[in-house]
């Protein structure tokens, strides 16, 4: 009971701070995700209108409200309300089974270092474990039951960013949370540093922008590599998925599945069955439990 408490507690104090992000009554001005996210999809969806990658795509294109209403209720109000959830409850419970907690876990102190390197290992170390996770995502059929909803999408656009099914937080932030207490002694307030610049890389993955980095494309994910994670068509031996990179491609290139064959600009997207997968969003977020012939 004292766990439900604290799970359900979080719920409550983060439903009050969603409002005074939405009214502007932050503490601190720049740690708003609402009107951020807001301010980034603007800029990008910008950016799409003035240099579009596939210029006969529509501006509205294909399921454009459908991937908004994604990107708010995944990002905003799902991913932060579960994380924080969920990290208050594993901390409580961490701290109930092993003395001194997650303090007594914890590999390095990285706040020995200066301030600038703890936020670069804190950025690289979500990154890989958001690849390794992502992964998974593909490889095991359970998993890819959920990520689907992802691949659903069948024009690209920067709001396809964050159309995805909300039990891939269940997977990701139990990871991230653990794993990151682990290797390093982060500090809370450092997140909206990390959140704000893989939201602005995620945004130009999936932007209709013709955009690859240069040399620097073997470090950053890129809409011209992306393309091709969503692509329909791939080879046998790529049957579980390429490109698997969040906000850096290096993983991909590291452990070998990096994969551009020729430009994708007009590559067709989606997985086979797609014709016949849910349209809408209820309908979606159903899909995957129910057993449905493949």
């Amino acid at each position: 009971m004292e766990y439900w408490e604290t799970f359900i507690n979080s719920f409550s104090s983060y439903g009050n701070y969603i409002w005074n992000e939405i009214t502007f009554k932050t503490e601190h001005w720049y740690i708003n995700y609402f009107w951020m996210l807001t301010a980034f999809s603007l800029l990008v969806w910008g950016l799409e209108v003035i240099f579009p990658w596939r210029k006969n795509q529509s501006l509205f294109r294909k399921d454009f409200w459908l991937d908004a209403g994604y990107m708010y209720f995944n990002f905003y109000i799902f991913n932060l309300i579960i994380f924080v959830a969920f990290s208050e409850t594993t901390k409580s419970i961490v701290g109930d089974i092993i003395p001194g907690g997650f303090d007594s876990m914890i590999l390095y102190d990285t706040k020995q270092l200066p301030y600038g390197w703890q936020l670069i290992i804190f950025f690289v170390s979500l990154d890989f474990i958001q690849w390794f996770t992502h992964r998974m995502l593909h490889r095991f059929d359970f998993l890819w039951r959920f990520h689907k909803v992802h691949h659903s999408v069948e024009e690209m656009g920067f709001a396809a960013h964050l159309r995805y099914h909300w039990m891939e937080n269940v997977v990701y932030s139990p990871m991230k949370y653990i794993i990151m207490m682990i290797i390093g002694n982060f500090n809370p307030q450092d997140a909206f540093i990390v959140y704000y610049v893989s939201i602005a890389i995620g945004h130009l993955n999936h932007a209709n922008i013709n955009l690859s980095y240069g040399p620097l494309k073997y470090i950053l994910n890129n809409p011209k590599m992306h393309i091709w994670h969503h692509a329909h068509d791939l080879p046998q031996s790529r049957r579980y998925g390429v490109n698997f990179g969040i906000s850096l491609s290096i993983w991909d290139y590291l452990f070998g599945t990096a994969y551009i064959p020729k430009d994708g600009r007009d590559i067709k997207l989606g997985f086979d069955g797609l014709v016949k997968f849910p349209k809408r969003f209820l309908s979606q977020i159903m899909y995957p439990f129910y057993k449905t012939k493949e």
